[in-house]
């Protein structure tokens, strides 16, 4: 293999990925950092995301950029036998092959999970989808707003009853999907090379929405009720949430009795101390709507950072409420390298976010941009077999793009 290559703990892992936008990709992102060889496949127009402009670098999509660096490219137009042959060839010695097409795609492509199992028995086969693969809403597309509404997300996100309905500012239910199929791709490959045998890998953005309401899921198990929107606020402790203060916010996390009392301590509140209505955590969220305004008298008195340091000094859980170029600024995202740049062969430096997950002995990391559109073809169909003349005329015919 020729190129830069992580040195992560999946190294040795090929992985074709036959996915768009954002849930595949993602899913192929994380083991890609990891160190496997993600190559990803595009249509000839390229994944739609390279179309989501503004933002743009370099006449490069940022979004498409973001997803997809540590990843090799190649373009094939699936309408030709040639490229549905060269596919099968890279299918063929394939540890893990990602989709998220509708669940009949691939099946009519002859590559659904049956045919290539029978070519190669230890493939790993992850589909993402809208709603799954089982169920009466298995043949439904879907998207991450209309997974954040009816997995519940959206009833318990925003600042209360009578306001409209909002979803988080990023698209979660695709993230999670994408980070859920990654860690089911990692289990069936770690029993794949135990026993030779793949197996289908298969979750939703509707199931990760719905991981994703553990606490709200609790309540409404155990009262009958469904649990709505607390703004910034825990739905079991408190005060757990957003403060004004002087000239901004602050988030203070003084979630069991311990961190009460140096809360109170802290802000010189004696008298919250004696109330009865605030005594323990679950006087506390009976009361909330009458302790916010009382916290919110005292902090109000100083500055954001004046209240960060004393609250540091005490051992009080509490951060500021920081924008997006605040927190690629932050000292501690750049010390865990969660700012990373990588040199793009059009748009230059790029600035990316880095792998979440550290390891002590195989470290992975972000060693290589996003692909321009089919930039790794020849290179990839070589190591595959395929000599010049096959790949000019594969070119030719318009099997294979390279832009």
């Amino acid at each position: 293999m020729s190129g830069a290559r992580g040195q992560g703990p999946l190294q040795g892992m090929k992985v074709v990925e036959l996915a768009h936008i954002m849930a595949g990709p993602a899913c192929g992102m994380m083991l890609a950092d990891m160190g496997a060889d993600v190559i990803k496949v595009e249509k000839p127009d390229g994944d739609d995301s390279r179309r989501f402009l503004p933002p743009d670098i370099g006449g490069e999509s940022a979004a498409f950029m973001m997803m997809n660096r540590n990843k090799r490219g190649i373009a094939l137009n699936l309408k030709d036998p040639a490229a549905i042959e060269a596919l099968q060839c890279l299918l063929d010695d394939a540890d893990v092959v990602i989709e998220n097409y509708r669940h009949d795609t691939m099946a009519r492509l002859g590559l659904g999970y049956e045919a290539l199992r029978a070519r190669n028995p230890r493939l790993v086969y992850c589909a993402i989808s809208g709603f799954g693969r089982s169920g009466p809403y298995a043949g439904r597309g879907g998207f991450d707003l209309i997974a954040q509404g009816m997995s519940g997300l959206m009833s318990i996100t925003g600042e209360g009853p009578g306001r409209p309905p909002v979803k988080p500012g990023a698209p979660i239910a695709d993230i999670t999907a994408g980070f859920l199929a990654a860690m089911g791709c990692v289990a069936a490959y770690s029993r794949a090379r135990a026993t030779g045998e793949g197996q289908m890998v298969d979750t939703s953005l509707f199931e990760a929405g719905i991981s994703l309401t553990y606490w709200q899921s609790a309540i409404a198990f155990a009262t009958g009720e469904a649990p709505g929107a607390l703004g910034s606020a825990h739905p079991l402790n408190a005060p757990y949430q957003s403060f004004r203060t002087r000239d901004g916010w602050i988030n203070i996390g003084a979630a069991n009795q311990r961190n009460w009392e140096r809360l109170l301590e802290v802000l010189d509140a004696g008298e919250l101390r004696d109330d009865p209505r605030f005594a323990t955590n679950r006087d506390r969220m009976t009361n909330l709507s009458a302790l916010v305004p009382l916290l919110e008298g005292h902090l109000q008195t100083r500055d954001t950072q004046d209240w960060l340091a004393r609250m540091d000094a005490a051992g009080l859980p509490a951060g500021p409420v920081m924008d997006i170029c605040e927190m690629h600024r932050d000292p501690q995202a750049v010390a865990r390298d969660m700012i990373v740049e990588t040199e793009h062969p059009v748009a230059g430096p790029v600035k990316a976010i880095g792998l979440p997950v550290k390891f002590s002995e195989t470290p992975g990391g972000v060693v290589r941009a996003a692909p321009t559109l089919g930039q790794h073809g020849p290179e990839i169909l070589a190591e595959h077999g395929y000599d010049a003349k096959r790949i000019a005329a594969l070119r030719d015919s318009g099997a294979l793009i390279v832009a």
